[in-house]
């Protein structure tokens, strides 16, 4: 979505378990309501497969104000599913996924699309800090 979004954010009704709409419309305004009003691990919470194609479209729009706050959950969502076997996550929806990111995405979804096949190949290039706690978003690396 490259067009300027208008969106008007009223709020989460439960921040613990936000809609699809809510976190969209937070993404377009997300100084509204500041990471730090929200609960501890927030981004922990909010990576999951009720909102993961929410969250996918968020980082794959260059003008997201909080696409880096989207990536960072979709590679969190990538590596809770691969490190359980695909217990935590469908293998098929993340492979949609990958797929998706190396069609329409920049080089930030394409190097997000890359780390995950490394990973699915080799799990022992995991590392909490890289995957869960945004290091692969700073750096933008490529494993």
């Amino acid at each position: 979505m490259s067009v300027q979004q208008v969106v008007v954010f009223r709020g989460f009704t439960n921040p613990v378990d936000p809609r699809p709409a809510e976190l969209h419309a937070w993404a377009y305004a997300p100084d509204s309501v500041s990471l730090q009003a929200l609960p501890p691990d927030w981004d922990l919470l909010v990576a999951n497969d009720r909102l993961i194609d929410t969250l996918f479209d968020l980082a794959l729009d260059q003008a997201c104000p909080a696409r880096r706050f989207a990536l960072h959950c979709v590679y969190i969502y990538a590596a809770d599913g691969i490190r359980t076997g695909f217990k935590a996550h469908p293998r098929k929806k993340l492979r949609k996924l990958v797929e998706l990111a190396e069609e329409e995405g920049d080089e930030l979804m394409n190097t997000w699309a890359h780390n995950t096949r490394m990973l699915m190949a080799r799990q022992e290039l995991f590392d909490y800090h890289e995957w869960c706690e945004g290091g692969l978003v700073r750096s933008g690396r490529r494993l």
